[in-house]
């Protein structure tokens, strides 16, 4: 018989959301429902479950949404079992960001369909769980949470809007542009940058990208390896600007430099050194 497990992750800077990965052989759920909405995507098997009194199969690849305080069921559908990612965000979450999107407030999605064939979405889910599981930058994982469930929402809630393209705010984009250039060793929330510019964190990360071609996280970083090769001309290990610059680690460091200029970084400081 095939090993089953179920292993959560709890996010409380994430406003508490929780992540899963499992893996079920014989797993049969009663009826029950979560306090937020369940989106899972099928990794292996397929699973058969009730959601809204009506019986579904969600094969490998599909996405399975099941709304807020929505009865619903789970089984394997073949002797083989089943495993999939998932995660249960609450309604607030899905709320601010509907805000943005002209819902209005206090705006909670509906999915509709139980089981959707969305492979590009599948992935992006895929990308997100990993970015959680492993990466430490807040910048980056409140940028991938907000930017996936506003697209969850536009592609497949019920009420469906186009997003609205922002109005340009210069003077409050260099506010945080400085404050980015202040803080370069901090691991800067995007919550912190919302309240800094009077933005909202989906458009502040919008009009960041419309003003300086690269969304928050991804200039801080770039800003961190700039800092990084003037302090290796002047002669600092790679182990004390990894540290400087508040990377998680020394590989953390090596990896982006090489990334980002096709080199090790102490490769790059024998070459300027000699």
């Amino acid at each position: 018989m095939k090993k089953e497990h179920t292993n959560y992750q709890f996010h409380h800077e994430l406003g508490g959301l929780e992540i899963v990965n499992a893996s079920y052989h014989q797993r049969n759920f009663a009826k029950h429902s979560h306090e937020g909405y369940a989106i899972n995507v099928i990794e292996q098997g397929t699973q058969k479950f009730l959601r809204s009194g009506q019986s579904h199969m969600a094969p490998k690849h599909s996405i399975i949404f099941v709304n807020a305080d929505d009865v619903h069921t789970g089984q394997a559908a073949t002797d083989d079992g089943w495993s999939y990612q998932g995660m249960y965000p609450l309604e607030q979450q899905f709320s601010k960001l509907a805000l943005d999107l002209g819902y209005g407030k206090d705006f909670a999605p509906f999915f509709p369909e139980a089981v959707v064939e969305d492979h590009q979405m599948a992935n992006e889910l895929r990308v997100l769980f990993n970015l959680l599981s492993n990466s430490t930058n807040t910048l980056l994982r409140e940028t991938m949470l907000y930017g996936v469930l506003t697209r969850l929402m536009v592609k497949h809630s019920r009420a469906r809007l186009k997003l609205k393209k922002p109005s340009r705010c210069n003077d409050r984009m260099a506010l945080v542009q400085q404050f980015i250039h202040d803080n370069l060793e901090q691991n800067i929330s995007l919550e912190s940058l919302s309240i800094l510019s009077g933005i909202t964190p989906f458009y502040l990360v919008r009009q960041f990208q419309q003003s300086y071609g690269l969304p928050p996280h991804a200039y801080q970083i770039q800003q961190r390896l700039h800092k990084g090769r003037m302090l290796l001309r002047k002669g600092f290990t790679v182990a004390h600007i990894a540290v400087e610059l508040g990377f998680h680690d020394q590989s953390h460091f090596h990896r982006y430099f090489k990334k980002a200029l096709g080199i090790a970084p102490a490769s790059y400081a024998k070459q300027v050194r000699s």
